[in-house]
């Protein structure tokens, strides 16, 4: 598979990607993939199996928009608007994070490290009651 028909199904997976269809992550990854996020750090295929069936099992809806993709030899970077609701989140409201994926390709497609960039107080930390109140106030003191 060619690292653009690899990467195109990588996004193209993602927005398909639910509770009912994690199964396909061994389509997508390597059994050794490493994964991280600004909140997790996940070794291994079993283990990103589940942090996605934890995570999918929570969310009421879920989809990407793609922007800019870019592809040089086997890395690749895609930049991205993540549109979720979770029902303890911003009351059950949709949240829209933008952030960008950097992935690295085996020689037969597959993804062996992925990092995402986002900013992990827009996804989580300002959209819980309280906390929310908190975080944006320390952003627009520290924006001074």
């Amino acid at each position: 598979m060619s690292r653009d028909t690899a990467l195109e199904a990588f996004c193209a997976f993602f927005n398909k990607l639910d509770k009912n269809c994690t199964n396909g992550l061994y389509d997508v990854y390597t059994h050794d993939v490493a994964f991280s996020d600004p909140l997790h750090r996940i070794n291994g295929i079993e283990a990103l199996k589940a942090y996605f069936d934890g995570m999918y099992d929570n969310v009421s809806r879920c989809r990407f928009d793609y922007h800019d993709r870019h592809l040089n030899g086997d890395t690749a970077f895609v930049t991205w608007t993540l549109h979720f609701a979770h029902p303890r989140l911003n009351g059950g409201q949709l949240i829209s994070v933008e952030g960008c994926s950097q992935l690295h390709f085996t020689a037969d497609g597959h993804v062996d490290r992925h990092r995402d960039y986002f900013d992990a107080g827009a996804m989580l930390y300002e959209n819980v009651p309280l906390l929310g109140r908190a975080v944006r106030w320390l952003k627009r003191r520290a924006a001074r």
